[in-house]
């Protein structure tokens, strides 16, 4: 195996803004229909989702019928968080899934250098990928668990459209504060060449910070107000409290979006700066 370098930074495209957005919109919608092809393997997250869903689901009830009100949760409400929860674990990429593998192979290969050369901003167009990637996940693998749990328990989905609307604003701002994270993990292998052992980390860190095994709100003092300050909480907390009116009338919603929002500019300014220190010098490795 050789290694060489070269020294890039990328390149201005002269595009107008309208370009740029039809560029970036085709992009999404091409990292939509490429998880759509993969029709088997949709079937199969539909199903395990659904599974594991009856299983969380049943734990669920066996504690909240010993702890009534746990977590802030009524029985139903705490069902609607298992089931709307399964709907976006896909779509966030909780337990992998995502875009960072394939970004860390092309750094550890070579080819990010080729991908730095296109007419397009590099975070800008993994924006547009993994979100075109959720969109596919949310309808595909959401969809069904959803309707299966509503079924089988009792839930408790609000009937108001512009709690919905808050929802959806909400679950798009956690998204992009997931792809946010995950590109600072591919980012990492621009020094670390393998990303194997920090992408295991980091999923062991979103399943337990985000809420996927347990409401945050179930953990106690001063712990449980510090992972709720944590981007983690953004991407699945906060849009299931959204969901479910915890937060009390529209400036509480407001506060609960801008605190996503703050997450997330803080999260894509560090991928600049992380991509801006890891561009000076790219190290190809493998010829």
């Amino acid at each position: 195996m050789r290694q060489g370098t070269t020294r890039t930074t990328g390149r201005s495209t002269g595009r107008s803004t309208g370009d740029g957005a039809l560029l970036y919109l085709a992009v999404a919608a091409g990292g939509f229909r490429r998880y759509a092809t993969y029709g088997t393997a949709t079937l199969a997250g539909v199903f395990t989702n659904t599974v594991f869903g009856f299983i969380v689901a049943f734990t669920y009830v066996a504690l909240w019928d010993e702890r009534p009100g746990l977590g802030g949760y009524d029985q139903a409400q705490a069902l609607t968080f298992v089931w709307v929860s399964q709907s976006l674990l896909a779509a966030g990429a909780f337990i992998g899934g995502g875009f960072q593998e394939e970004m860390q192979e092309r750094i550890r290969t070579g080819d990010i250098a080729v991908d730095l050369y296109r007419p397009a901003d590099l975070q800008m167009w993994w924006l547009a990928a993994d979100l075109g990637r959720a969109g596919f996940q949310l309808l595909g693998r959401g969809v069904i668990p959803l309707v299966a749990g509503a079924l089988a328990f009792q839930l408790a989905l609000p009937t108001d459209p512009g709690r919905w609307l808050l929802f959806l604003v909400s679950v798009l701002l956690g998204l992009v504060i997931s792809f946010a994270v995950r590109y600072l993990l591919g980012l990492a292998a621009f020094w670390l060449m393998d990303g194997a052992g920090i992408n295991l980390m980091a999923t062991v860190v979103s399943i337990f910070f985000s809420g996927v095994l347990l409401p945050l709100t179930v953990f106690p003092g001063a712990f449980g107000e510090f992972v709720r300050v944590l981007p983690w909480a953004a991407m699945l907390q906060v849009p299931m409290d959204v969901l479910l009116g915890k937060h009390a009338g529209a400036g509480g919603a407001a506060g609960a979006l801008a605190f996503q929002a703050g997450w997330a500019c803080v999260l894509l300014g560090a991928g600049r700066l992380m991509q801006s220190a890891a561009t000076r010098k790219v190290v190809v490795q493998g010829g």
